[in-house]
């Protein structure tokens, strides 16, 4: 890589994700983010790319019962169990509010049954005009039916993929799950199968006992675990799924900071999702925006796609 000639002009921070061409690499993760019209606009937006809905499914849900969120020293577990309205509520009401703003509306679909995916995907491109891509959530744990159920093997993968891909001609991505013997092989399945993008990975199975109670403190007892202490978890992921597949992968888990998204696009992510980050602070996008470009600016890169994959082996 040659960043020998320097330019006065800021890094491009642009990348392209399939067909999707994004302002930025950052993208606010499926389940943290209100679907009201303010926060799809400024200064929520700033430095954002994309934004995943909350995990949809085909009919409303009202999630899992008791304790649904635990901090720990290094992270969080949650026990959500896909609470929303509903794929129809979603369309008709929700919808109509978040798109139509600057950041593209990723919705992430909530894989229960195949019947159901494909009624929700039916309902969902009466609305195509409003959705930049669907991301299939083959990888929720706080459910009892479906969600990561479908990501463990190759098998559910192919049909999951083999239910959607001829009902949804934009762009399509899988979340994957890293709950999973060979994310490798289930990652190639995937590409094969059609899909456009890989979203590697969703949360890990955890859980925390409620030592005055003396009891686990989640009802389903085991919960999905992100923040900062999956971080090397999920980067690891990444790197295995990017040397393995041609179509984009876009890094999830634990990034807090811009060095954490360096990290997930030197690895080979063309993007990176965040998080529980923003359950702490609601703007921190913007900041890691700058974060990132900066340091770009440090290395006389013109732009972020100068980067990707520059960790592997070669290095600059």
């Amino acid at each position: 890589m040659n960043f020998s000639k320097f330019s006065e002009e800021l890094p491009d921070m642009s990348v392209s994700v399939g067909n999707l061409t994004l302002s930025s690499p950052l993208i606010i993760a499926s389940g943290v983010w209100p679907h009201e019209a303010k926060f799809w606009r400024e200064p929520y937006t700033n430095g954002v790319g994309a934004i995943c809905s909350k995990g949809l499914t085909r009919h409303p849900r009202s999630g899992n019962k008791g304790t649904r969120i635990w901090e720990t020293s290094s992270g969080l577990l949650n026990s959500i169990g896909l609470q929303n309205s509903g794929i129809e509520a979603f369309v008709a009401e929700e919808l109509p509010e978040i798109s139509g703003n600057q950041v593209p509306v990723v919705v992430n679909l909530a894989i229960e049954t195949l019947e159901e995916a494909e009624e929700g995907l039916i309902f969902l491109k009466s609305a195509k005009e409003h959705i930049a891509a669907i991301e299939l959530n083959v990888s929720c744990p706080n459910v009892d039916f479906g969600g990561m159920a479908w990501g463990v093997s190759e098998e559910g993968i192919a049909q999951v993929l083999g239910a959607a891909r001829p009902l949804w001609e934009g762009e399509l991505w899988v979340k994957l799950t890293p709950q999973v013997s060979n994310l490798v092989d289930v990652a190639k399945v995937a590409q094969e199968m059609g899909a456009d993008a890989l979203v590697v990975a969703n949360t890990w199975l955890g859980m925390a006992i409620d030592v005055d109670r003396k009891k686990p403190v989640f009802e389903r007892v085991v919960a999905g675990l992100s923040g900062p202490a999956v971080f090397p978890l999920a980067l690891k992921c990444v790197y295995e799924a990017a040397g393995a597949v041609s179509i984009p992968v876009i890094g999830c888990g634990g990034v807090s900071c811009g060095n954490d998204a360096l990290a997930m696009l030197l690895a080979g992510a063309v993007a990176v999702e965040v998080g529980s980050m923003l359950l702490h602070d609601l703007l921190c996008m913007a900041e890691i925006h700058d974060q990132v470009r900066r340091k770009l600016t440090d290395w006389n890169a013109s732009s972020v796609r100068d980067i990707i994959g520059k960790g592997r082996s070669e290095g600059f």
